[in-house]
């Protein structure tokens, strides 16, 4: 074979290999793509789940999730880790499942013994979740989002960066829409009221990157979220027999 002949085909079988390589990469994107796809489904699921243990628990995880979103993306945050984030920011309060009803739904303060159990949805929704391949970061920030940035937050005593940027995320997210929300040992407030209360917490309770950032968003974006996620929910409530 002459020289030319020998480099055509050599430069055949390069390209020949590049499809092959190009078409199983695709195919593995694919593949990754529905996998990814088919444990969304089963994060929802469980997110019904909940809501038919206890409805205000699932709004406010949706609540908790869009809160978290926006300020991940106001952060900067790559695409792909805004989408693990939410995924924690929306099943934080999953181990609620396993939380007593009476406990749940008691319309007064809770007893210091019923505190301890209510803490425990941190741990029992980190071991719900540890077990679904993929979901490590996810059940992590479950496993940390009422950890406090001065280290003295439960379950573990975390601190500063020691807790997972997603759980600060959700920590800050959370406190917002509980506080601007009605629960039996407070009435809704403001986000202005909230974004205060936030800010005297900052570097203690909370990340104050994460809290000069939330503040410097305008207010007008949380409460249009708030409204966009309760009229969602009203129009598309939980289906009985789920899971």
């Amino acid at each position: 074979m002459v020289p030319d002949e020998e480099n055509s085909a050599r430069q055949s079988n390069v390209d020949s290999l590049n499809s092959l390589v190009a078409l199983q990469t695709e195919q593995l994107q694919q593949s990754a793509r529905n996998l990814e796809r088919c444990y969304d489904i089963v994060l929802d699921s469980l997110g019904n789940a909940l809501a038919l243990k206890h409805l205000a628990t699932e709004q406010h995880s949706k609540r908790v999730a869009a809160y978290t979103i926006g300020i991940a993306r106001a952060l900067g945050l790559p695409r792909d880790q805004i989408a693990v984030i939410a995924r924690g920011a929306f099943l934080h309060d999953i181990g609620k499942i396993g939380v007593d009803d009476s406990i749940l739904r008691k319309p007064s303060a809770l007893t210091p013994d019923e505190t301890v159990s209510m803490r425990e949805h941190c741990f029992l929704g980190y071991a719900m979740v540890k077990k679904v391949p993929f979901l490590a970061e996810v059940a992590e920030i479950i496993y940390s989002h009422h950890e406090w940035y001065n280290g003295t937050g439960y379950p573990r005593g975390l601190k500063g960066e020691g807790i997972t940027l997603g759980a600060r995320l959700v920590a800050v997210a959370n406190a917002l829409d509980s506080i601007m929300s009605d629960l039996p040992y407070h009435p809704a407030q403001s986000y202005g009221a909230a974004g205060e209360e936030i800010r005297r917490w900052a570097g203690r309770q909370f990340d104050p990157v994460v809290v000069k950032t939330l503040l410097s968003m305008p207010d007008k974006n949380w409460n249009d979220l708030r409204i966009g996620i309760e009229a969602q929910t009203a129009s598309n409530p939980p289906r009985n027999g789920l899971l």
